[in-house]
């Protein structure tokens, strides 16, 4: 199959792309580099034009209110070009649970994102996964004082980048699940001791002080950012650091 691959070129498409190409199917990454821009509809023709399936892991540049318009922009365009270009399978990445925390402005917005696909004219998958791995040392950073790093006891699934790839290239390979697929890491803790179990292994004077006021986590309630029930990745987070 061809595979339009929108925003192929980040953390999760790039390896989505290539899981893809090696697989035997013919995956082209389109990024604003190459000249597609989601937000102004620019070359995006083009880049659905004879796909099988267009995949779009583009991402809003910020987390705040502004991300409802970049999604809602964004998929308008997208679905627009991809029913011109008789496309028959779309899928998008979200997120497990964000439907369950309306008080964060970006996971709002990734609702938004679900429902205007699974409303809009072409067979759809949604995969949804957990907070990635690769995601941790931000998580971090957002709440560090000096040596000081405050995290809320929020329950958390991490999951390895790579699995999050696999998982949507084998969905994009598949027939349109028109619904929602759940992906998430093996292992469930707390962010607070994620966040203890990051810092030992990379040494340094940081340690880690649980508040539950903390940083965006702070407005998840009880473990709704997870599902013993997904599909289970493999990486666990000890082999994921080491």
């Amino acid at each position: 199959m061809k595979v339009a691959v929108i925003g192929g070129t980040g953390l999760i498409g790039s390896q989505v792309v290539k899981n893809l190409n090696a697989a035997g199917h013919e995956a082209v990454p389109h990024s604003l580099s190459s000249g597609v821009d989601v937000i102004s509809g620019q070359g995006l023709d083009e880049a659905v034009a004879g796909a099988d399936v267009v995949v779009n892991l583009t991402n809003s540049p910020t987390f705040d209110d502004a991300s409802l318009a970049f999604f809602q922009t964004s998929m308008d365009n997208l679905l627009a070009a991809a029913r011109r270009g008789g496309v028959g399978h779309f899928v998008i990445l979200s997120i497990v649970g964000a439907e369950q925390v309306p008080e964060l402005d970006y996971y709002r917005a990734k609702v938004l994102q679900e429902n205007l696909l699974a409303a809009g004219p072409v067979p759809y998958s949604i995969v949804r996964a957990t907070q990635f791995m690769e995601f941790m040392d931000a998580t971090m950073s957002w709440t560090t004082d000096g040596d000081t790093v405050r995290l809320p006891a929020t329950p958390i699934q991490p999951i390895a980048a790579k699995d999050v790839a696999a998982a949507v290239a084998e969905v994009a390979a598949g027939a349109p699940l028109n619904g929602i697929r759940n992906i998430a890491g093996p292992e469930i803790f707390s962010l607070d001791e994620v966040g203890r179990i990051t810092l030992s292994r990379k040494g340094g004077s940081r340690t880690v002080v649980t508040d539950p006021t903390a940083g965006m986590f702070a407005a998840v309630k009880g473990d709704v950012l997870t599902d013993k029930d997904a599909h289970l990745a493999p990486t666990h987070y000890a082999d994921w650091l080491s």
